[in-house]
């Protein structure tokens, strides 16, 4: 995960010592080219380093992990084995090694170390990280839970605890895991809580958990369907790979979803038959393999990566050109979450959706959810407007 792309969304931003980020870390974040914080920064870090308990509700990729990740790692004292003094929970594998990247080389410039436990990794690599003395954890629930109750770890001494992506957690069904861990998190300590939305049971979790919390919102990081450019396709079964491998040819980085782990699987494989390469994220890999994919497709090695929108969950890349919806989604939230990876950092980012000839009411009733109306067009592989979709209006 990377902040560096992201534009500041204040007129007049303060200067990380304005909010009190201390001149070491300010150091490294400038060897990092990050000279100025961004809106969730701004808000939120002052009153998160003078202990107050924190409510931020902001996108990812609006530069959240540096907003806790900065007074967690200024406030926290040193470790003594098994002990950590720091807790951040995440809802997948790939959000905690997110996160850790972004805070293992600030850790490691004020002698602090971080570490990501997570479930499908090598528990006793995590369980030796732990023994040896860890200022903060970055960890999924279920992997947390198993390392309580193996007693590798134990939760008294938190000073701060952070809940990243606390909407997710609930979609995905985490919350009971996570509320277990609050419970048995003793004595007083500092809560700072990352979400979507605040509202329902992600509100009764604040309630709960959070003592008299000062509430940050940020605004601009709502994706919206301005932010985006949308193209609906009628395609052919028997043409529908060769559309979908067009578009990444002439595309930079595209994600594609698909709707199940078996149509990314045959999918993955048609394209590469096809000389686009790719390669799958999914729930059923093994997690070095998803990590491969992650990292060739972070480092530009790869033209496509196929999810679905469970292994998505969570998951930051910038620069994606072009979202494929390879099958329509089913319904319009995440038709947004989907098409709005490609929305980031002030760019206007390109949604494409892939439509059947008996999928077309489904895409007409989704259109009008998002308020999108336009033609689904029908297209051939050898169509040549499939060669810059954005310079091509559906409506002309």
């Amino acid at each position: 995960m990377d902040d560096t792309d992201l534009t500041p969304a204040v007129e007049e931003p303060l200067s990380w010592e304005d909010l009190g980020v201390s001149d070491r870390l300010v150091k490294v974040l400038a060897d990092q080219g990050l000279l100025e914080p961004f809106a969730i920064q701004r808000l939120s870090i002052a009153d998160a380093l003078a202990g107050r308990d924190v409510c931020g509700k902001a996108k990812t990729g609006s530069g959240k992990t540096l907003a806790f990740g900065l007074p967690l790692l200024d406030r926290l004292a040193k470790a003594e084995p098994r002990k950590p003094r720091g807790l951040v929970l995440v809802p997948t594998r790939e959000l905690a090694l997110q996160v850790h990247d972004v805070l293992a080389p600030l850790a490691k410039a004020i002698g602090s170390k971080v570490v990501a436990v997570y479930g499908g990794a090598d528990m006793n690599k995590q369980i030796k990280a732990l023994a040896d003395g860890v200022e903060a954890i970055i960890a999924t629930p279920g992997r947390l839970i198993d390392l309580v109750d193996r007693k590798e770890v134990e939760l008294n001494g938190l000073e701060i605890v952070v809940v990243d992506e606390a909407d997710r957690m609930a979609d995905m069904g985490f919350l009971p895991q996570v509320e277990w861990l609050l419970r048995h998190i003793d004595g007083r300590h500092q809560t700072l809580l990352f979400s979507a939305t605040l509202d329902g049971v992600v509100d009764g979790l604040i309630k709960r958990y959070q003592h008299d919390p000062v509430y940050h919102e940020v605004e601009s990081a709502t994706v919206t369907v301005d932010a985006m450019l949308h193209r609906f396709i009628m395609v052919h079964e028997m043409d529908k790979v060769k559309v979908a491998a067009a578009i990444a040819r002439n595309s930079g980085r595209t994600l594609a979803f698909t709707n199940t782990k078996r149509v990314a699987d045959r999918l993955t494989q048609a394209l590469n038959d096809e000389g686009v390469k790719a390669l799958a994220v999914h729930g059923d890999l093994r997690q070095g393999q998803r990590e491969d994919a992650l990292k060739a497709f972070g480092a530009g090695k790869l033209q496509v990566m196929v999810a679905t929108d469970v292994a998505a969950r969570g998951l930051h890349i910038d620069d994606i050109d072009v979202v494929v919806h390879y099958e329509p989604a089913p319904d319009h939230k995440t038709y947004l979450h989907r098409s709005g990876r490609t929305a980031r950092a002030g760019s206007k980012g390109l949604a494409v959706t892939l439509s059947l000839w008996n999928e077309e009411l489904h895409i007409k009733r989704l259109q009008k959810r998002i308020g999108v109306i336009q033609p689904i067009t029908e297209m051939f592989s050898n169509d040549p407007r499939l060669v810059d979709l954005s310079a091509w209006d559906p409506k002309g």
